[in-house]
């Protein structure tokens, strides 16, 4: 997976379109990812103490990764991901403008 925790990311469809946001948390293994103030559902929560009310709590769900593009913070624009090695190392490159993420 190409986006990774505290990347800026756009979403590029569904209810939620062209709403920015940081990743809050990546799943790997389903292909999600969290994205900060985008995807809010609401949850029932049953009171866990006597005398305590239940509520309804907002949260964030997690979106399919092909929904969401990464913003590049060298060039500003939404953009592809690519990889780039050299020597023993491995490097997130913007598809856009070439430059290391």
């Amino acid at each position: 997976m190409k986006i990774k925790k505290g990347d800026q990311v756009v979403v590029i469809s569904g209810k939620y379109r062209g709403k920015k946001g940081k990743v809050i948390r990546a799943f790997p293994k389903e292909d999600k990812v969290m994205v900060e103030g985008v995807n809010i559902v609401k949850k029932h929560v049953r009171p866990r103490k006597s005398g305590e009310k239940g509520q309804i709590a907002e949260m964030f769900a997690p979106l399919h990764v092909s929904n969401v593009k990464l913003i590049c913070p060298k060039c500003r624009k939404a953009t592809r991901v690519g990889y780039k090695i050299e020597g023993d190392k491995k490097y997130r490159i913007c598809k856009k403008c070439g430059k290391e993420i």
